[in-house]
């Protein structure tokens, strides 16, 4: 028997899902979750805030007639997981009406944690504190550096779902991570340059790195932003670094090919399956597990995560769904219901999107420009999207001018921006490299639910890119 199993037993989950049926639900599931988090925030060489926090509850998922109700509690009594339940079944039949069945999926039974080498619930606060001091400390390089910021982020997220169909699905998921901010003041102009490292590990992982040079390049490079120019403003080749891409693709294109908005009208690709939206170069993946990312194994439908090829060779492919996205699609689900926690009900997400490589190497993308820059993601501002239309504005972080296929000067305040399917359709050239990233701080939002997401790609040269600087 695995841990999922015994704990469902434990909270007698099998014995509410049981009494779905008989209140008249054709369909049940209900979600455990327990969620610890850690936050060390230093400014200035001061340890400004050491927080911790702990959720647990269940969620409770019916449909009656195709329509869905949800009810949570932290209540974990079997009394509490009852009247949940019914506060579920009583929202499912206080709307009016019919709707699609969820589409049906394999039922799984599994259990999956993705095992650290040291806990970070092993490691004394003290040793946490110091690192993070130490690392803020480096970074005052020099008189130019006027402020700096570094935060260590720590998350145990435990999941369990079954359901009416038999399935019941257990995953476990560690994520690490440090980001450090610099402010620098140069000639009267500031500067800041934020930037972190996640991953899905345990405490191994920030015990690899050195994050006190981290911290030291980030500072430099806030100095020479702040010493650099903005730059010319107007159309031509771009050099994008992994991690632009990555998000470019995730914020501009990701949500579009998410068949919620499809099925409601909302997105730029609907009714666009099988049509050519992007240069033969161009394959876009959504996928579950891969070195780097989010560790996704199973959704929060019970549903295993596969690799989705989204875009193949330029042609559109498959949408990423939930199981009542992919009902009203007629297709199978990819996947792709994930909730924020326990108290929220599953909708259509990304998990680790990104570009797959090609051949080219860094220096053959850039070699043929005579003037262009290279987008580098470091410091970036974020920025605004479209779905409806396919619309982008990203401000990215300080770049290099690209000057007789040479990297040039550095500048800051680099904004670009665009139509998704236009800029796609200019990539002419894929490097031979991957990069994913993930975060633990924070995440996407959508529908007012933040969920941890992976994102990446390999270098990329595009043609035309309209560049601006703020």
């Amino acid at each position: 028997m695995n841990a999922g199993k015994e704990r469902a037993e434990e909270l007698e989950l099998e014995r509410i899902l049981e009494k779905a049926t008989k209140l008249g639900a054709s369909y049940a599931d209900a979600r455990y979750q327990s969620y610890d988090y850690e936050l060390i925030r230093v400014e200035n060489e001061s340890l400004k805030s050491y927080s911790s926090r702990r959720l647990s509850g269940v969620g409770v998922r019916t449909a009656v007639k195709g329509v869905v109700g949800y009810a949570s509690t932290s209540d974990l009594s079997p009394k509490s997981l009852e009247e949940t339940l019914k506060n579920a079944v009583k929202a499912a039949k206080a709307i009016r009406g019919e709707k699609k069945p969820f589409r049906d999926t394999k039922v799984e039974d599994a259990d999956i944690k993705l095992k650290p080498k040291i806990d970070p619930q092993d490691v004394s606060p003290e040793e946490k504190v110091s690192l993070v001091l130490d690392a803020n400390k480096a970074a005052g390089t020099s008189k130019d550096i006027k402020s700096a910021l570094t935060l260590l982020g720590l998350s145990k997220d435990s999941r369990l779902f079954a359901s009416s169909e038999g399935a019941n699905v257990s995953v476990e998921t560690t994520l690490v991570g440090i980001v450090h901010e610099s402010v620098a003041k140069v000639s009267g102009v500031m500067e800041r340059v934020s930037y972190g490292r996640s991953l899905c590990a345990g405490f191994e992982f920030i015990k690899s790195v050195d994050w006190n040079s981290f911290a030291v390049d980030i500072s430099k490079l806030a100095v020479e932003a702040a010493g650099s120019k903005t730059p010319p403003p107007g159309t031509y080749p771009v050099v994008v670094d992994p991690e632009v891409i990555g998000l470019l693709l995730h914020e501009a294109f990701g949500h579009a090919s998410e068949g919620d908005l499809v099925s409601t009208g909302e997105s730029v690709l609907q009714n666009r399956l099988g049509a050519r939206l992007a240069s033969e170069s161009v394959t876009i993946v959504d996928e579950g597990i891969i070195e780097g990312g989010y560790f996704y194994p199973y959704d929060d439908e019970g549903t295993k995560k596969e690799k989705t090829v989204i875009v193949e060779k330029g042609v559109l492919k498959n949408y990423i769904l939930d199981r009542d996205s992919a009902s009203q699609l007629s297709v199978e689900s990819t996947g792709n219901g994930r909730a924020q926690n326990f108290e929220n009900v599953p909708i259509v997400r990304q998990t680790n999107y990104y570009m797959q490589p090609k051949d080219y190497k860094f220096e053959e993308l850039t070699e043929d420009i005579d003037f262009g820059i290279y987008v580098r993601a470091p410091g970036g501002g974020g920025g605004e999207v479209e779905v409806g239309m396919g619309t982008f504005t990203f401000g990215v972080g300080p770049s290099k001018v690209i000057r007789k296929g040479k990297l040039a000067e550095t500048v800051r305040g680099v904004v670009i921006s665009g139509l998704i399917l236009e800029t796609l359709k200019t990539i002419d050239a894929v490097g031979n490299d991957l990069k994913m990233r993930t975060s633990a701080f924070g995440g996407c939002g959508k529908n007012g639910q933040t969920v941890p997401v992976g994102f990446g790609g390999p270098h990329v040269r595009v043609r035309k890119m309209t560049v601006g600087g703020r």
